[in-house]
């Protein structure tokens, strides 16, 4: 007969499958134990982003958010999930804060989001995911002695992938009047540095590519951290981290290789690809991977956002 515990994990794995067909493809190459947990970890998330994507107007998606830290609080009943994500919480070690700085993330999307600069950029993607980055490193067991430096990177593996996220999302996130490409980007893309900032969204293709393909080289610089952060990971889950990476730059590069433009339809890797991309990460993940120190510069950014950051800042 199977348990609350039971189903929820399914339902977990249901909707990994459904809505992250690149972490799906990446977390069957998991451990069982590991799997399961990574699982849980996307629903919950999912089930926040949900609570202010799906809901029918702002003050329902306010009530949304209210109840889901209510619940974590142990202040309101918790649902299942809910409950498999507390647990998770206390057994595998998760700071608390990731999760308070996921939903911080989530409540800055309640209203119109416009994004000043570098800066508020990479703090809404430490919000968005790599607050995800520090769940995962204590889901995949990091051992103690590299906790810190494996959150480091594991921050900037996250930052690397809302990045690129963003970068695919442009036309898609203007509907829900929401545009995180930087303002002061797009006024010197589009030769308006002295003009002040337009509340409205006005996609100017030109410019909009300009700075896609800027966002994107600033990825790269997040995606070569995360990935030679996975040198602190154990062996047997170092795959499933390397091909999430490689299949999500991947988006980015085939994004990339059309000029950056993501007002021409969504991109969106075939199978082949994926596949290819993933046996790629695979088997880089079986080569020895460099040490190679954090760079403090990265998170300059996260300056008083974080309890403890995880990083040194120069």
């Amino acid at each position: 007969m199977s348990t609350t515990a039971d189903v929820v994990v399914a339902d977990s794995h249901g909707a990994l499958a459904y809505h992250g067909r690149s972490f799906h493809l990446a977390g069957r190459l998991l451990p069982a134990a590991s799997r399961d947990d990574a699982a849980v970890c996307y629903a919950f998330c999912r089930l926040a982003d949900d609570a202010v994507d799906e809901a029918p107007d702002l003050p329902s998606a306010r009530a949304a958010l209210a109840q889901l830290r209510g619940e974590l609080r142990g202040e309101r009943p918790a649902r299942p999930l809910v409950a498999a994500w507390s647990a998770l919480i206390a057994r595998r070690g998760i700071p608390t804060y990731a999760t308070d700085g996921l939903l911080d993330g989530m409540e800055s999307d309640l209203e119109a989001v416009r994004i000043a600069d570098d800066s508020e950029l990479i703090r809404y993607c430490y919000r968005a995911a790599g607050t995800v980055g520090l769940m995962m490193a204590a889901i995949l067991e990091v051992p103690a002695e590299h906790a810190r430096a494996a959150r480091a990177h594991a921050i900037d593996l996250g930052v690397a992938m809302q990045l690129t996220n963003i970068a695919r999302d442009v036309a898609e996130d203007a509907a829900r009047d929401r545009l995180y490409l930087p303002a002061d980007r797009l006024r010197a893309a589009q030769g308006k540095t002295d003009a002040p900032p337009d509340p409205t969204i006005m996609l100017d293709p030109a410019a909009v590519r300009v700075v896609v393909r800027d966002v994107l080289t600033m990825a790269e610089r997040f995606y070569d951290s995360g990935l030679a952060g996975v040198r602190y990971l154990p062996a047997r889950v170092r795959p499933a981290i390397v091909a999430a990476a490689f299949l999500y730059r991947g988006i980015g590069r085939a994004l990339l290789r059309r000029g950056g433009d993501p007002l021409a339809g969504r991109v969106v890797l075939g199978a082949w690809e994926r596949a290819w991309l993933a046996f790629a990460g695979l088997m880089t993940a079986l080569l020895p991977t460099p040490h190679t120190p954090h760079d403090p510069d990265l998170h300059i950014a996260l300056r008083g956002i974080m309890p403890e950051p995880p990083c040194p800042i120069a």
